[in-house]
């Protein structure tokens, strides 16, 4: 594989522009007004797997959106990689916020990526890191590099919780039967200093609504005499933290396992500046729950947090009412030994019984999945060590990620596989924000350090 790095340098331009041309399209599974998108982006998806080298490229119907499975297998007595990614992509809301079309993929230059960036919905969470696979297939396939089999499952529900690919997961174990699970959506600590994720952190989200009166009322006539919606569910919302930030659902830390002084401070040895931190989110101070540092409140604590709140009058102008009802959505970053749906009980009964007389509130369940930690001495890991470390000439450190990929748990219960986080996307990124963008260096740095990857995988599996 030492011609890898010469191979990525004389398709740079081509590569570049087959991930702008899948950018373009927007497959935004968590609205229907775009399904049409994701299902041309599976085929997409398809069409480039045929033409990267796999021998067998299949779309493959779910009860959501399709599934696109290929393989090459070149001899069943190696091991079997399997790669999992997602095609589809979040909302790009606000747009104004943009400072250019989200699906009009452009490249900037900026101070942390000063070969450029491909700023568009998509361009790191996943379909650019995802795609690095892709290219990577097909240079080990066009230089006679593959090493093993490879499998691909590539869905188009991760941004709405995944629900068709446990789904589909259960019902095709033999088709997915593999060594080592590789991943391609977390990220790394800079372009100078690899990490791989080993930790990730489980989820419940929900949606509340808290019911008043049966209609909007005047607040001159009503008001004082009526409870409030909106009123009563900031309070509620309120109240779900102390004064510490510790989150007061009764029996929410029951199961949460507190890291060793050891472990958090072999933790606390990954580079990490607070003051560039705070100046790269344009604050003057950082918070959080009382007695645990920035990076173990975002990876190793769980947290509860209002993703977006609604109710009344929110047009120009003035409009003096009591609205009927008042909604918000919540999201519950949840540490291993969480189970999801036992915290989404608890947060509902919690939630239920904060609500006085005169309203009445509902909650509702959207999606959720367990946390997950790989080992760091399974050969998968200590591959994944090797690759980076020759790719990026600098030894990766091992990290938890705040983030979640709820079907990771998944595959080991069902799959009975490792899973091997592999990242080049940067906290500075702004995935699922706007100006959402991947570096030109992250992306072709991704294409030469996969395959080394397959080499090292090989050899350690002997």
């Amino acid at each position: 594989m030492n011609d890898i790095k010469k191979y990525v340098q004389e398709n740079k331009q081509r590569f570049i522009d087959e991930l702008i041309e899948l950018l373009k399209i927007p497959s935004v599974s968590a609205d229907s007004a775009y399904s049409q998108d994701v299902i041309d982006t599976a085929d997409a998806v398809k069409s480039r797997l045929e033409e990267a080298g796999c021998d067998k490229v299949e779309i493959c119907d779910t009860p959501g959106y399709p599934i696109v499975y290929g393989e090459k297998m070149i001899d069943p007595k190696l091991p079997t990689i399997l790669v999992y990614g997602h095609y589809d992509v979040q909302p790009p809301d606000p747009m104004e916020l943009w400072t250019s079309p989200p699906f009009e993929p452009v490249i900037k230059k900026t101070e942390i990526h000063p070969e450029g960036a491909i700023f568009a919905r998509g361009s790191c969470d996943d379909k650019g890191q995802m795609y690095m696979h892709v290219k990577a297939l097909e240079y080990m396939v066009k230089t006679n590099n593959l090493p093993c089999n490879v499998k691909f499952m590539i869905e188009g529900e991760e941004e709405v919780g995944s629900t068709s690919l446990s789904w589909f997961v259960e019902r095709n174990q033999e088709k997915l039967k593999n060594d080592v699970i590789l991943i391609s959506d977390t990220g790394m600590i800079s372009n100078e200093q690899p990490s791989i994720t080993t930790g990730l952190r489980g989820l419940s989200y929900v949606e509340v609504e808290v019911k008043g009166p049966n209609r909007d009322l005047h607040s001159g006539l009503y008001g004082g005499a009526v409870a409030n919606p909106i009123n009563i569910l900031a309070k509620m919302i309120a109240s779900l933290h102390d004064e510490n930030n510790h989150i007061t659902i009764p029996g929410f830390y029951d199961k949460v396992q507190d890291l060793s002084d050891a472990e958090r401070a072999e933790m606390a040895k990954a580079p990490f500046s607070l003051d560039a931190y705070k100046k790269a989110l344009d604050l003057n101070d950082v918070y959080g729950e009382k007695g645990y540092t920035t990076n173990e409140r975002n990876s190793i604590r769980p947290t509860l947090d209002v993703n977006g709140i609604w109710g009344g009058y929110q047009g120009e102008g003035a409009k003096t009412v009591i609205a009927s009802s008042a909604f918000a959505k919540i999201s519950m970053r949840l540490v291993p030994n969480q189970e999801w749906h036992e915290i989404t009980d608890l947060f509902t009964k919690h939630f239920e019984s904060l609500a006085p007389s005169g309203v009445t509130v509902k909650v509702t369940p959207h999606h959720g999945g367990q946390g997950y930690v790989t080992p760091i001495d399974s050969i998968g890991y200590q591959a994944a060590d090797k690759a980076y470390h020759e790719s990026f000439g600098v030894k990766p450190i091992p990290v938890r990620s705040g983030g979640s990929i709820p079907i990771v748990a998944l595959f080991e219960k069902e799959l009975k596989s490792k899973t091997i986080l592999m990242g080049f996307g940067l906290d500075s990124d702004a995935i699922h924000s706007p100006n959402e963008h991947f570096g030109i260096f992250n992306y072709l740095k991704g294409i030469e350090t996969i395959p080394l990857f397959y080499k090292y995988f090989v050899e350690l599996s002997k």
